[in-house]
């Protein structure tokens, strides 16, 4: 089971996006989940109830066992949306350092 954090700024928490968020990581993260001990999620509204173009934010950061960790960063004028580009970002950067020390090893 994946230990996912997830932390709200600017906007209020909401269950639905919380599941699309455990959803979305798990789904693209699957391969790689049991070389993790854990990924945070930073949501956010950088203008808060106000709209805006690009004011909405995902910072994902993945926890390698034995590893730095690797953080990738979504911005974007629908939240879930960012969550979901920000999750594959993630993906690929996993996958590649993955690949990196697998090669080295």
């Amino acid at each position: 089971m994946l230990h996912l954090e997830i932390s709200y700024s600017g906007t209020d928490r909401s269950d639905a996006l919380d599941a699309h968020v455990r959803t979305q990581v798990e789904r693209d993260c699957k391969h790689f989940l049991d070389r993790l001990t854990r990924i945070e999620a930073h949501v956010g509204d950088g203008n808060g109830g106000k709209h805006g173009r690009a004011d909405k934010r995902c910072v994902l950061e993945a926890r390698p066992r034995g590893m730095d960790p690797i953080a990738v960063t979504e911005d974007g004028d629908d939240l879930y949306q960012v969550v979901t580009d920000a999750s594959r970002k993630l993906a690929r950067a996993v996958g590649k350092r993955f690949e990196k020390a697998d090669a080295a090893a």
